[in-house]
């Protein structure tokens, strides 16, 4: 049975006469004062139990949420999680964690703040705003907007260590098999790994081909290998409930995993042999995530993971975040991104600055239709200051104020993880996304009651 949030807390800890034990008590006493945050989450633990008053008492919301906002602001992994919160009285005090609780082991930890679904998330954030306009630390009546990039947890996207993966993870899954089933097929795990890794060392790409041949070679036949092993246990599932239970759980890895193998030799084929150009839409980066888009920037620096566009408002709260699909052009981002502040703040902005990719007579005179008083964007691209602002002292301090979003997402990226993402799959991605954004914006609004 999983505790319901309000039930009787045992003693906690006295937080210790520190800084950063006095941010964390100011923000317990805000999520205190916001107990209703906690069903939110309470509501993804307990979605598909089919009876949560029996059982083992589980971890509450309100738990979850605090132990999430201590991992995003520290950075850490969940072994290292659930060691602090056993060893600090700072985090096991904000935790509402007593000295006779068990703290929850790093597995139980993972469990449960995987369960956040990105909605959830999101309308926390929504709610963090709230209180931030209630206690007027921000009135929405400015806004400036920017994108960045969050990188997948996958090493550099190369054909040979595609290739090396396909044939690592079928090969480790076809012994899998072989426990349950008898199936006949040849690992070449290790002939494809040295030929990668002859391929890194080539120093030129006529040397690079033959190795590129083999491991093509190699790989269908693991492929052919998995596809036939999947087929065998999809005909002649095992007799024991057990075993049966576990083919078909290996049945749908292979089948995850064949599917971007087969795509990874077809695209190997036409950029190494064939000398195509592939393009990105169609590539695969990762055979584990393979959500992650191909961003180019600047025509210069090419990411891996996904974009993100990020609101800001004059007291520094990110007041809301999107995971794009693919790499739109900014200037694509500006209604969307006005029309959901009013859905926030439940008014318009009354002056908006954006980057100048952002720029566009289109934007201008649509958000200008919509009642934004001043639209600035950093370069006007053909747009003159007096169409943007109503003067050009007002136009420096938008713009100059526009800038500050690149300090606020520097923050993020160094203290929050917003520079890469450590968790798998694309919904997860955008959960830790969020829970990078309401971590920051819990600790500006303890500072702000602290001040």
């Amino acid at each position: 049975m999983r505790q319901r949030v309000g039930q009787q807390r045992g003693l906690v800890f006295t937080p210790v006469a520190h800084e950063h034990a006095r941010e964390f008590a100011e923000m317990g006493q805000l999520m205190d004062d916001m107990e209703y945050l906690a069903d939110y989450v309470q509501a993804d633990l307990l979605d598909g139990v089919a009876n949560p008053d029996t059982g083992r008492p589980g971890m509450t919301g309100d738990l979850v949420l605090r132990a999430l906002i201590v991992k995003q602001m520290n950075g850490y992994s969940y072994e290292q999680l659930a060691f602090h919160l056993a060893d600090s009285s700072t985090y096991r005090s904000f935790c509402r964690i007593g000295f006779a609780d068990v703290v929850p082991s790093a597995k139980t930890l993972q469990r449960n703040i995987k369960k956040l679904r990105p909605e959830t998330l999101e309308e926390i954030n929504r709610r963090l705003m709230g209180l931030a306009v209630a206690e007027g630390v921000e009135d929405g009546a400015k806004m400036r907007g920017d994108c960045t990039v969050t990188a997948s947890n996958i090493h550099h996207p190369v054909d040979s260590s595609l290739l090396d993966d396909c044939v690592r993870v079928l090969t480790r899954l076809l012994h899998r098999v072989k426990e349950l089933v008898h199936i006949g097929f040849t690992d070449h795990t290790r002939r494809v790994h040295r030929r990668a890794i002859a391929i890194a060392n080539a120093k030129r790409q006529k040397h690079r081909i033959p190795f590129y041949k083999e491991m093509i070679k190699l790989t269908e036949k693991t492929v052919r290998a998995a596809e036939r092993a999947a087929a065998k246990l999809e005909c002649q599932p095992p007799s024991d409930p057990m075993a049966a239970l576990r083919a078909k759980s290996l049945v749908a890895e292979l089948r995850h995993y064949l599917e971007p193998a087969v795509r990874v030799i077809d695209q190997t084929r036409r950029r190494v042999l064939e000398q195509e150009t592939v393009p990105a839409v169609e590539k695969v980066v990762s055979i584990f995530e393979p959500h992650t888009d191909i961003i180019r920037k600047d025509n210069r620096d090419t990411y891996y993971g996904h974009k993100v566009y990020l609101s800001s408002g004059a007291s520094g709260l990110v007041t809301d975040c999107v995971v794009l699909d693919g790499n739109p052009c900014d200037s694509t981002l500006v209604a969307a991104a006005i029309t959901r502040h009013e859905e926030i703040f439940g008014q318009l902005p009354e002056q908006v600055a954006f980057d100048g990719g952002f720029a566009s007579r289109s934007n201008l005179e649509a958000a200008k239709e919509r009642g934004v008083t001043d639209v600035v964007f950093a370069k006007g691209r053909g747009l003159q200051v007096s169409e943007m602002a109503k003067s050009s002292w007002i136009y420096r301090c938008l713009r100059n104020f526009r800038a500050g979003i690149e300090a606020g997402i520097s923050w993020l990226k160094r203290t929050f993880g917003l520079d890469r993402c450590t968790w798998r799959s694309l919904a997860s991605f955008k959960a830790y996304v969020w829970s990078s954004v309401i971590a920051a914006n819990l600790l500006i609004l303890a500072r702000h009651r602290l001040a």
